[in-house]
């Protein structure tokens, strides 16, 4: 950034440097060229035709350096057909003439017709009264006046530009380093937390990067919920595989004649809570995806022809909204669904009514079965892992607590209440709608 600032300033300086060079060039020149028009002037003014035909001045012009050869500066009158009238200045010499040529007007130019010494012209055609010849009035001055003016300016210009790009340089560094310095703490912080000193990132900062660094510490309590939640999945896991494997151990020390249903009941429990678990980190895992979505009715759809499979004398209606999508991975989304429906084919009376509809910002899937229903008192209890109400067939009753776990971690929630129409269970599945 100071890189760029700096060639910038420079690319700036260096174009109004040459545009104010061109500007202030040309009034020290056309000054230059008036005091030389100011004496062209008094030299026409003073100018007549003596008997001779020549021209001569009715007095002679002020300045002394036209009397001194070789001062710098000079005139010269010239006319057709008449022999130059130069200054004594010019001593030996005299100035081009190029009569070919007409300048009513006054004519300015340089000329380097003097050997180590350029000139700066200014000359103009007159006819004098009494004469029929036009003629050439010259004055011509030596630059090095004019060179030196320039020189001096543009040394000063450069100079001062140069001042002040350094200046403007230093102060944009400044100005950088001091609006970049609240990051050096920023990064302080995030050190301070990598290394277990601080769990968040707490120091005053502006307000451009008190978004970030809120951000940041949404990433931080969003890793570290992530860390709890697998540390608790895998206490839970070793705490549901823990008793199976108690009951196995103990049928295989007391040789229980029962031994291989023992071990394939227990394998079965013990599946069933890997599966719920891994479910679980799945789910977690795609959490955070900003681009998890499925639709309700295609994913309802083939789960309710899937459980249509596993209870063919179960009759399954759907209703409600078509085309509504949830922020939830269709993986996930399916064993939702499954599990509501496949337990309120299982435990129902033989008839499931499953229903779409939208609740402002949220997706609503009522499953309603004309099953006994559950007591308002046992419903909180029924979510608990391994808790079944109705132990004559066959389960493991972790599919609510699958339900819940699974949807409150996309943000949703499931609630347990009295179908009105089918007298049974009605399941209240509410998941986040997708755009």
């Amino acid at each position: 950034m100071i890189g760029m600032a700096a060639l910038w300033i420079m690319l700036l300086l260096a174009g109004g440097d040459v545009a104010l060079d061109r500007v202030l060039t040309g009034a020290i020149t056309r000054n230059f060229d008036d005091s030389l028009q100011y004496v062209l002037n008094s030299m026409i003014l003073q100018s007549e035709i003596g008997p001779d035909g020549e021209v001569r001045f009715s007095r002679p012009l002020a300045d002394q350096r036209f009397l001194e050869p070789y001062s710098g500066l000079y005139w010269q009158v010239s006319g057709r057909g008449h022999d130059a009238f130069p200054s004594r200045s010019l001593w030996d010499q005299t100035l081009a003439v190029d009569l070919a040529h007409a300048y009513p007007d006054v004519h300015a130019y340089d000329s380097q017709q003097f050997r180590d010494e350029p000139l700066r012209v200014v000359e103009r055609d007159v006819k004098l009264p009494g004469s029929s010849v036009t003629w050439r009035f010259q004055v011509a001055q030596s630059r090095d006046v004019l060179d030196g003016q320039i020189k001096v300016l543009r040394r000063t210009m450069i100079r001062s530009f140069a001042i002040l790009g350094l200046g403007l340089i230093l102060l944009s560094a400044l100005q950088i380093v001091y609006g970049l310095w609240p990051l050096r703490r920023v990064r302080l912080a995030i050190a301070a937390v990598r290394s277990g000193r601080a769990a968040r990132v707490d120091v005053a900062l502006p307000l451009e990067i008190r978004p970030m660094v809120e951000e940041l510490n949404d990433l931080l309590a969003h890793n570290e919920k992530q860390a709890e939640e697998a540390r608790t999945h895998a206490g839970n896991l070793a705490h549901a595989l823990k008793t199976p494997l108690t009951v196995v151990m103990n049928a295989v020390t007391a040789g229980a004649p029962d031994l291989p249903q023992t071990v394939m009941r227990e394998a079965r429990t013990m599946r069933r809570q890997v599966d719920h678990h891994l479910a679980r980190a799945r789910a977690v895992g795609r959490r955070g995806s900003a681009q998890s979505r499925a639709d309700v009715w295609t994913s309802l759809t083939a789960v309710s022809h899937a459980v249509d499979r596993l209870f063919p004398e179960v009759v399954i209606d759907l209703d409600g909204t078509r085309g509504l999508a949830v922020r939830v991975e269709r993986q996930d989304l399916d064993e939702l669904l499954g599990n509501l429906i496949e337990n309120a084919a299982k435990y129902g009376g033989g008839r499931v009514f499953v229903t779409v509809q939208q609740q402002d910002e949220r997706v609503e899937i009522l499953v309603e079965d004309d099953g006994r229903g559950i007591p308002e008192a046992e419903r909180e209890k029924i979510f608990e892992r391994g808790a079944r109400l109705d132990t004559g067939k066959p389960g493991t009753g972790l599919g609510l607590a699958i339900v819940r776990d699974v949807a409150e971690i996309y943000g949703g929630s499931v609630a347990l209440e009295e179908s009105e129409d089918l007298g049974g269970l009605l399941v209240r599945l509410s998941l986040p709608l997708s755009a």
